[in-house]
C-alpha cells in the first residue's frame, strides 16, 4: 500500500490499524534543537482520544505517546523522530458480523476490490484511528511554528445547519479558552449547547450528523507556497481531504466568492504600520499560491459518519443482497475531535512549507 507518507523535507509515515497492537509515526526533517514538550504532544492527543464525551464514541484509549528516538534531554537531534501509540480497548467481535458485508459509504468494498484482502475490525488502515499519528506529529510540527512565530487555531463553526456566527478573531487564545469549556468545541457558547443538544438527538435516534471546521492560521510570512503544483491552498486542501469524513475544502471566499463581481472581491493593497496588508481579505491570506502575509483562513466540511445503528440494505462479498445493522463504539458527529487533527495537518503543511521557504535563503 503506498500513500502512507506526507511532506517533502518535513515528512510524516504513519503506520498501525485500528485494532493493530499500535499506531504510529515517523516524522522525518524535523529540525535540530527544537524543544519537545511530552506534555504538549499529550494534550494535543487527548483532545482527540475516544471516550471523552457524550457526543464522541465511547471507545476507550488513553492514547499515550511514546517517542522512541529523535529526541534528547528535551531537544529533537534532526535524526528521525519515531512515536508510538498502543491501542489498548479493541473489541473486534463488535464488527465480525461485517466480516463479509460491505458498510455502506465505507472503504470495505473499494479495499476488497483494490487489494484483495481487507482487515473488516474497524476498517483497519482506513479507520480514523490512524489520524491519532497525526496528531502527535502535528505536534511537534506546532512547536516548531509556535518558535517561528506562527499560531493556528480552529474550531466547530457548524454542526448540520447550524451555524455559529462570525466570532472577533483578535485573541486566538480567548477563543481557544472558549473552545475547550464545551465538549462541542464551537468557540461560541450558545451555538455549542444548540449544537450539543442537537448531536446527543441525533445520537440517541442512532443516525449521524456532519458538520464544518473553521481554520485560522496568524504569524505566517510572506512567500510559503511552491507554484504551480504545489500552491500553499492546494496542500492545505490535499491535507485537509486526507482526513477521513472530509468531504469539502474552501479557502477565503470560497465558493461565496463565485457569486461576487471582481470589483468586490479584489483585496485591495495598503501600508499599516509600516508594512503591506490587505483591507479586506477574500484571498484567505493566499494569492497566486503563495502566503501574502494576511491571516489564512479557510474551512473543511465533514460528511455524517457512516455508521449508523439503524438496519441498511447491503450486499455481501458473494454479491448477494443482505441486511447490515451498526453495532459497537462510534461517533454520531465527528467534528469536536477533528478539530484538532485539523489543525495537526495545518501544521504539517505549513512546516513543510516554511522548511522550503528557508532552503531559498
Amino acid at each position: 500500500m503506498a500513500g502512507n507518507s506526507f511532506g517533502q523535507l518535513f515528512k510524516i509515515t504513519t503506520f498501525g490499524e485500528s485494532h493493530g497492537k499500535a499506531i504510529g509515526v515517523i516524522i522525518d526533517g524535523c529540525p535540530p534543537n527544537i524543544s519537545i514538550d511530552e506534555d504538549f504532544i499529550q494534550s494535543e492527543l487527548d483532545k482527540r482520544r475516544p471516550g471523552q464525551s457524550k457526543i464522541t464514541t465511547q471507545r476507550k484509549e488513553s492514547d499515550t505517546a511514546q517517542i522512541l528516538s529523535g529526541v534528547f534531554e528535551g531537544k529533537s537531534t534532526g535524526t528521525p523522530i519515531a512515536i508510538l501509540i498502543p491501542n489498548e480497548d479493541q473489541r473486534s467481535k463488535d464488527y465480525s458480523h461485517i466480516s463479509d458485508k460491505y458498510r455502506p459509504s465505507h472503504a470495505d468494498y473499494t479495499y476488497q476490490q483494490k487489494y484483495g484482502i481487507r482487515d473488516y475490525r474497524g476498517g483497519g488502515r482506513s479507520s480514523a484511528r490512524e489520524t491519532a499519528a497525526r496528531v502527535a506529529a502535528g505536534a511537534i510540527a506546532k512547536l516548531y511554528l509556535k518558535s517561528q512565530g506562527i499560531d493556528i487555531f480552529a474550531h466547530v463553526s457548524a454542526v448540520g445547519t447550524l451555524e455559529a456566527p462570525n466570532l472577533d478573531t483578535t485573541n486566538l487564545a480567548t477563543l481557544l479558552d472558549v473552545r475547550e469549556n464545551n465538549i462541542a468545541r464551537c468557540a461560541d457558547p450558545a451555538t455549542a449547547n444548540e449544537m450539543i443538544d442537537l448531536i446527543d438527538k441525533v445520537r440517541k435516534a442512532g443516525d449521524t450528523i456532519g458538520g464544518k471546521i473553521s481554520t485560522i492560521v496568524r504569524g505566517v510570512p510572506v512567500g510559503l507556497g511552491e507554484p504551480v503544483f504545489d500552491k500553499l491552498h492546494a496542500d492545505l486542501g490535499k491535507a485537509m481531504l486526507s482526513i477521513n469524513a472530509v468531504h469539502g475544502f474552501e479557502y477565503g471566499s470560497g465558493f461565496s466568492g463565485s457569486a461576487m463581481q471582481g470589483s468586490e472581491h479584489n483585496d485591495i493593497f495598503v501600508q499599516e504600520e509600516g508594512r503591506v496588508r490587505t483591507r479586506t481579505n477574500f484571498s484567505g491570506g493566499i494569492q497566486g499560491g503563495i502566503s501574502n502575509g494576511m491571516d489564512i483562513l479557510f474551512r473543511t466540511a465533514f460528511k455524517p459518519v457512516a455508521t449508523i445503528m439503524r438496519d441498511q440494505e447491503t450486499l455481501n462479498e458473494a454479491g448477494d443482497s443482505t441486511t447490515i445493522s451498526g453495532k459497537g463504539r462510534h461517533d454520531p458527529c465527528v467534528v469536536s475531535r477533528a478539530v484538532i487533527i485539523v489543525e495537526a495537518m495545518t501544521a504539517l503543511v505549513l512546516a513543510d512549507h516554511l522548511l522550503r521557504f528557508k532552503a531559498y535563503r
